[in-house]
């Protein structure tokens, strides 16, 4: 009797061991974050969260610092297969999901509170967009305020009149902005800019001000303005294609842990922003204020104009103008709160 009882024991024990286990899914990333920003360290606590509540059946190789190239490199070879995922800011965005890149548009947003609205208010039409694109979205990772820099001081639109401005080339967002500042911008890849900047084909740059000292290009500047052109949105990616072969179970996983770690990385993106101001003005570079309300004014009408221009290209007027009365209507209701909240002292 025992005899048999091992023999079967023996004969399950041999089917078990022979029934092939199933290979854990390598997620090859792309970022242009370089190593040792905590950008790229926090993403690395979504990777090994994923991982071990997967058991390890999601792993993730990962190519920072721009080595798989620039954003539209990283999107042609996540389409061929060669990468699966990335970190996407507005140009890669925009190459995706055209009409995702309202949310960069220069001079829509005031402040930290009408971003968060926005995003919570459109996320679910904008996953959409992605879906249809064929990717899904693990979440927000907003780059940040972008400020020009300068070795001129700005003040006024006129005093870009006559800079070398650096344009990333192929955004027909950032163009569409100098285009309404009466800017004429030098295309040019991210990944050239630096160079660029030491031969002295361009003189100014477009930057979040993190994003200035990890990438150095502060090094060459003298001034910033400290009214923000707009805000860069920022947002990470994975291929419907590879997504849909996760279980249930992983998938879910997955956006979990993307929105807990995305939405810190804003978060800590905002807080590294500010303080990245205290750094550059640490390294000299005076940071100018526009001259008066009508200045600040006039940008935001050259705003208007650039988000104008856009309308058929890369949004619905239908789109533009939902998203300028939703923040519209955000503003109103926080005058009322304000002032309900001082007639109740």
């Amino acid at each position: 009797m025992n005899f048999f009882k091992t023999a079967a024991l023996l004969i399950i024990f041999s089917i078990i061991s022979a029934m092939p286990v199933k290979a854990a899914t390598i997620i090859k990333f792309a970022t242009l974050a370089p190593e040792g920003t905590s950008w790229l360290k926090t993403m690395k606590e979504f990777f090994k969260e994923v991982g071990d509540k997967t058991e390890n059946r999601i792993k993730f190789k990962i190519y920072p610092g721009g080595i798989a190239g620039d954003e539209k490199d990283v999107i042609r070879k996540i389409r061929i297969g060669q990468l699966h995922s990335g970190a996407f800011t507005g140009v890669g965005i925009g190459i995706i999901a055209p009409s995702v890149r309202i949310l960069d548009m220069p001079f829509l947003f005031r402040n930290a509170d009408e971003i968060d609205f926005v995003l919570n208010k459109f996320d679910a039409k904008f996953r959409e967009t992605f879906d249809k694109e064929g990717y899904v979205l693990l979440g927000w990772s907003e780059v940040g305020a972008i400020h020009i820099m300068a070795n001129t001081p700005i003040e006024k639109p006129e005093d870009l009149s006559s800079v070398k401005m650096w344009l990333w080339e192929g955004d027909p967002v950032a163009h569409a902005t100098f285009k309404a500042m009466n800017i004429n911008p030098i295309p040019l890849s991210i990944t050239d800019v630096m160079t660029s900047l030491e031969t002295g084909m361009i003189d100014s740059i477009y930057a979040s001000p993190l994003s200035a000292i990890a990438l150095q290009w502060f090094t060459k500047m003298k001034y910033a303005l400290s009214l923000p052109i707009t805000n860069a949105s920022g947002a990470v990616l994975i291929s419907k294609k590879t997504f849909n072969k996760l279980s249930d179970t992983d998938k879910e996983i997955m956006l979990t842990a993307g929105e807990k770690y995305f939405r810190k990385l804003t978060l800590l993106s905002r807080e590294d922003n500010n303080k990245s101001i205290s750094t550059l003005k640490k390294h000299k570079i005076i940071f100018t204020k526009p001259t008066s309300k009508e200045t600040v004014k006039i940008f935001e009408t050259m705003g208007k104009e650039a988000r104008k221009e856009m309308v058929g290209k890369l949004y619905s007027e239908d789109l533009m103008k939902e998203v300028e009365n939703a923040i519209t209507e955000f503003r109103l209701k926080k005058v009322v709160k304000n002032n309900n909240k001082k007639g109740s002292k």
